[in-house]
């Protein structure tokens, strides 16, 4: 197990490297002048811009820049914004609520999706199949922005039953709508890949070998059935949370939420480029270790696989 995860810890340097570079060569390296706009309409004085240009090395080659950079981090420093704000600090303040958001979405994704993917997956075609189907067809068909409109306008304005905006504290109660409307499309696909995976191995050699042993069926199901069954399942919501903590800029600006998709909006709309590349490098280590994450749990559930 300790080799596997080694194996798995040194695939993630190359990778973690190639994609910061490009985020970074994309933010940094395209022509044009990356200070537009900080001055007004005039155009920023030469002083200025040569004390700008030495703080962020723009007169090193692009890789020279980048490792720089990379240097950086590895000190835990992401840089200042141009008005000489510590981009550590800015992700300080927004993290904690996207990651809370990002929690209670994949809860949703997790409980509901699963749940929903066992009940229709074990029985079979029925009422409960077919209503399983239809609104996780539903939900995958509707956009996340008209979801969290809907429920904001329902539940909020209507019926009173949440407040709107979330307020600046974002408490856990306060995003339990927004973190559903998060995870509305992530709860379907769960479902059906849960059914899905239980149907097909339902009819598996070690299933009816487990049945012809004469296993008690809660057994087979718990011990044989679902322990493989859920193994795709376990990917899909581990790269689920890299991908709600990014993805959480329509909810967030629908509910007034002050976390990272707000910041990163914010900061592309300000042309704020050490504010974007720090916080999507942190969106890639949060990727990544997800990744390491579920590749562990794989090895846990299938022993064969840390072999191969």
């Amino acid at each position: 197990m300790g080799r596997y995860v080694l194996r798995r810890l040194l695939q993630l340097i190359p990778v973690f490297i190639g994609t910061t570079f490009i985020i970074y060569a994309l933010i940094w390296a395209l022509p044009g002048d990356p200070f537009a706009g900080r001055c007004g309409d005039r155009p920023c004085p030469p002083a200025y811009i040569a004390e700008m240009t030495e703080k962020y090395n723009l007169d090193d080659p692009i890789i020279v820049q980048y490792f720089k950079y990379l240097g950086q981090i590895l000190q835990g420093d992401f840089g200042e914004t141009y008005s000489g704000i510590p981009v550590n600090q800015l992700v300080a303040d927004a993290y904690p609520i996207t990651l809370r958001l990002a929690i209670v979405a994949l809860a949703f994704a997790a409980l509901i999706g699963i749940g929903a993917g066992i009940l229709t997956g074990l029985r079979g075609r029925g009422f409960a199949d077919n209503l399983v189907l239809v609104s996780t067809l539903f939900l995958i068909s509707l956009p996340v922005f008209v979801t969290g409109f809907i429920l904001q306008v329902v539940l909020g304005t209507e019926l009173g039953i949440i407040k709107p905006s979330v307020s600046s504290q974002a408490t856990w109660g306060e995003l339990i709508v927004p973190g559903f409307v998060l995870g509305s499309t992530s709860m379907a696909y769960v479902a059906r890949l849960t059914r899905t995976s239980l149907m097909e191995n339902k009819r598996a050699d070690y299933v009816r070998t487990a049945v012809a042993k004469g296993l008690e069926p809660k057994r087979v199901v718990g011990i044989h059935l679902l322990r493989n069954s859920l193994i795709p399942v376990i990917t899909f919501l581990g790269t689920e949370l890299g991908a709600l903590m990014g993805g959480a800029i329509v909810t967030e600006g629908i509910f007034n939420i002050r976390g990272i998709g707000g910041l990163v909006y914010k900061a592309i709309l300000t042309k704020e480029g050490t504010t974007v590349v720090g916080i999507v490098t942190l969106l890639v280590l949060v990727y990544l270790l997800m990744n390491l994450l579920v590749d562990m749990l794989y090895a846990v559930l299938d022993p064969r696989i840390r072999y191969d």
